[in-house]
């Protein structure tokens, strides 16, 4: 392709979870109209997937596969990576976007809550990344964005699992950025403000007056989209800024 740098493919390959619906779809959507192909995974529904993929083809792009995967179970984030790999038989871009939230008072939680909400939101990118790694330095590098959150970095009421596990992705990002960038591998992460996904508007909308409530604390006066998240992601994903490493990027329209 015209314009394209010694050593770089023709085709460049992106493998985004949590991609079904949401932001993780909204990212899947705007790295295919950049040109990559895509691969998404979720825990979602076959028909979602599909549905996610055939949007990906139509923005662009060159090829776009789905798996269902249940990230929570050990060995499932790995074989994820490989059967990416067998399909685009590359992965440029690694976006760890899937996670799941629950909200309880501190004192209310159990075991099962913590397991849960850890090996979604924290062990399921530790070891994708991992996995990652033997693919990403054989070809010369690679980006791996993390998607962490506001409330890693502030506290809210009844987020004592969600806070903490988007921290320990935002510690990771540094920790990671720190040992691979020899190896020529970025690594971002990009936290989140409150976003009108339709999660967001149903559990907001439960509670009267939640919804103002929020908006009113976000200097911006409104719910981010989730093509603005993409948008930054595809920034990280693509921009020629390789000196920009271990930062979290944080949206929040100024919270």
């Amino acid at each position: 392709a015209a314009g394209r740098r010694a050593g770089e493919p023709a085709v460049k390959a992106a493998l985004v979870t949590g991609a079904s619906r949401g932001i993780g779809r909204a990212i899947a959507l705007g790295l295919a109209a950049k040109g990559f192909a895509v691969f998404l995974a979720a825990d979602g529904t076959e028909a979602e997937l599909q549905a996610a993929a055939e949007a990906c083809r139509a923005a662009g792009a060159p090829d776009a596969a789905w798996g269902a995967f249940d990230l929570a179970q050990p060995g499932v984030p790995e074989a994820m990576v490989q059967a990416a790999l067998a399909r685009l038989g590359r992965i440029d871009v690694l976006v760890n976007n899937a996670g799941i939230r629950c909200r309880k008072p501190f004192g209310t939680f159990d075991r099962a809550d913590y397991d849960a909400l850890f090996s979604i939101d924290f062990a399921a990118a530790f070891f994708a990344s991992q996995a990652v790694l033997p693919a990403m330095r054989a070809q010369g590098g690679g980006r791996i964005i993390h998607i962490a959150s506001q409330m890693g970095r502030v506290a809210a009421e009844e987020n004592a699992l969600y806070g903490p596990a988007k921290a320990a992705l935002i510690q990771l990002t540094k920790n990671m950025a720190f040992e691979l960038a020899k190896d020529c591998i970025q690594v971002n992460s990009v936290s989140p403000g409150p976003i009108a996904t339709q999660f967001n508007i149903e559990s907001y909308g439960r509670i009267p007056g939640r919804t103002a409530l929020m908006e009113s604390r976000v200097p911006a006066g409104r719910f981010g989209r989730e093509e603005e998240i993409a948008e930054v992601v595809a920034f990280l994903a693509t921009t020629e800024g390789s000196y920009i490493q271990g930062h979290d990027l944080v949206v929040d329209g100024g919270y």
